[in-house]
C-alpha cells in the first residue's frame, strides 16, 4: 500500500509499505476515505524525530471503510463505513471507565511513562503505523471504532477522530460561567472548532491569531478576531472591563511564535543522534511558551485557563508565582475521544451544522502531494487551515 513516512526532520515521503494484517481478534483493517494533516503531526514533523525511525507511517486524523474485522468484533462488519480515534483504548480498564480514554492502562506506553497509545505517534505514545495511508490496522476496534451514516461528505464526521472532541474538551475544561467570556489562542483547526464551540455554548468569544486568513474564517462564525501583540491583550482586557477573560483556551502550544530561545533548542535536539536527543527532550526538553505566557497574562483573576495546544517539555519553566497570585486554574490533557463523540454526533449530523464544518476544510489532495501539504501547513501559506488527503488520488 501506499503511505506517507517520516524520513527525517521536515523530510517525509509517500511510498509504498506492507500492507497491515489482523494481529489481535480485537483488530480491525480500515480502507482509509480521508485523512487529514493535524497540528500535532507538526511536532513529528519538526520536533520529536528522536522518538521517529525512517519509515515510520505518520497520521492520526482517519475514517473510512472497514475491510477486515477480527473475531472479537461484533459491532461493525466488512464494509460499515467508520471514524477512527486516535487514542487507542480499551474502553474496559480503570480510566477508561472514568471517561479518560488518554490515560488508558491497558494500552498505556511504560516505557516512557505516557498514557494511552496513539495512531502514528512516535514511540513516545507506542509506535503504532499511522493512517495516513491506504490501510490501517486499529487495535482495539471493538471500543474505538464509530459507525456512522452514508448519507453525509467525510469532513462532517473526519474530526470526530481528534480536532473536535480536543476542542470541545479544551473548552469544557475551560468552564467559561454562563453569559461570560472566552479567549482563543491560536485559530488553527482546533482554536476554531473551540471558537465556534464557545459561541455556541453562548460565551463571548475572542481570539488572537497572526494569519489574516484563519481570522478571516473565524469572523465568519462570529468570533472577535485580533492580530497578536500588546495592543491585542490590552484590547481584550478592555473589552472586558479591564480585568481579561473569564477562561482562555491555547490551542497553540509548542509551536508558538515569539519564543526564539526554545525553537533554537528544537533545532539543536533535532540535530543530535537519537539516543541523546531523547535523553534531552526527556530531561531536560523545554517549549515554545509564548501562547502560554500570553494566556497566564491574559486570563482574569481567578480564571480558568485551559491547554489544547500540546507540550512536550520536561523542563518548561513556569511563572507559579504570578500564577498564585492571580488564583489562576490550569487544565489540559490529551482528548479522551470516545467520553465526547455521544455528545458530539448530534451537533455534527445536525443539517444547520452549527459548528460550520463545512468551512473549516481549505484543502483536500491526493495523499501523494502530502510532502507539499507539509509543508504548505508548517508555513501557513495559501490560506491554509486545514488539509484533508485522499489515499484514493482524486482531490475533490
Amino acid at each position: 500500500m501506499r503511505a506517507l513516512t517520516w524520513q527525517g526532520t521536515r523530510r517525509v515521503r509517500v511510498e509504498d509499505v506492507p500492507d497491515p494484517r489482523i494481529e489481535r481478534p480485537d483488530d480491525a483493517i480500515i480502507r482509509i476515505t480521508s485523512t487529514a494533516i493535524c497540528g500535532s503531526d507538526l511536532h513529528l514533523y519538526e520536533v520529536l524525530g528522536p522518538f521517529l525511525d525512517a519509515g515510520d507511517v505518520l497520521g492520526h486524523e482517519a475514517m473510512g471503510v472497514v475491510e477486515e474485522v477480527g473475531s472479537a468484533i461484533t459491532h461493525v462488519a466488512p464494509g460499515d463505513r467508520v471514524v477512527v480515534p486516535f487514542t487507542i483504548s480499551c474502553g474496559r480498564c480503570f480510566f477508561c471507565r472514568r471517561g479518560l480514554d488518554s490515560q488508558c492502562e491497558t494500552t498505556q506506553v511504560t516505557e516512557h511513562g505516557t498514557g494511552a497509545a496513539l495512531l502514528g505517534y512516535s514511540r513516545l505514545y507506542g509506535q503504532v503505523p499511522g493512517a495516513q495511508a491506504e490501510l490501517l490496522r486499529v487495535p482495539h476496534a471493538d471500543h474505538g471504532l464509530m459507525p456512522v451514516g452514508e448519507e453525509l461528505p467525510d469532513h462532517r464526521y473526519l474530526f470526530l477522530s481528534d480536532i473536535l472532541p480536543t476542542a470541545w474538551q479544551g473548552v469544557r475544561y475551560a468552564d467559561v460561567p454562563e453569559g461570560g467570556t472566552l479567549a482563543v489562542l491560536g485559530l488553527g483547526p482546533v482554536g476554531q472548532l473551540a471558537a465556534r464551540i464557545g459561541a455556541l455554548q453562548g460565551a463571548r468569544v475572542m481570539a488572537i491569531d497572526p494569519v489574516p486568513a484563519r481570522r478571516e474564517m473565524a469572523a465568519r462564525h462570529g468570533i472577535e478576531t485580533f492580530a497578536p501583540g500588546e495592543d491585542s491583550v490590552a484590547a481584550i482586557r478592555e473589552e472586558t472591563a479591564g480585568r481579561g477573560p473569564d477562561a482562555v483556551v491555547d490551542a497553540v502550544g509548542m509551536e508558538a511564535h515569539g519564543s526564539p530561545a526554545a525553537h533554537a533548542a528544537h533545532r539543536a535536539v533535532g540535530l543530535l543522534p537519537d539516543a541523546l536527543g531523547r535523553a534531552a527532550l526527556e530531561k531536560a526538553g523545554v517549549d515554545r511558551l509564548a501562547a502560554l505566557h500570553t494566556a497566564l497574562d491574559l486570563v482574569r483573576r481567578g480564571g480558568t485557563v485551559s491547554l489544547s495546544g500540546v507540550y512536550g517539555g520536561a523542563a518548561s519553566p513556569m511563572p507559579l508565582l504570578r500564577m498564585f497570585d492571580k488564583q489562576i486554574q490550569l487544565r489540559m490533557g490529551q482528548a479522551n475521544v470516545r467520553a465526547w463523540t455521544d455528545t458530539l454526533m448530534p451537533l455534527v449530523e445536525d443539517p444547520a451544522d452549527p459548528l460550520g464544518l463545512d468551512d473549516l476544510v481549505t484543502h483536500r489532495l491526493p495523499l501523494e502531494e502530502a510532502p507539499a501539504a507539509y509543508d504548505m501547513f508548517q508555513r501557513k501559506h495559501d490560506g491554509c487551515v486545514k488539509i484533508v488527503l485522499d489515499p484514493a488520488g482524486s482531490a475533490a
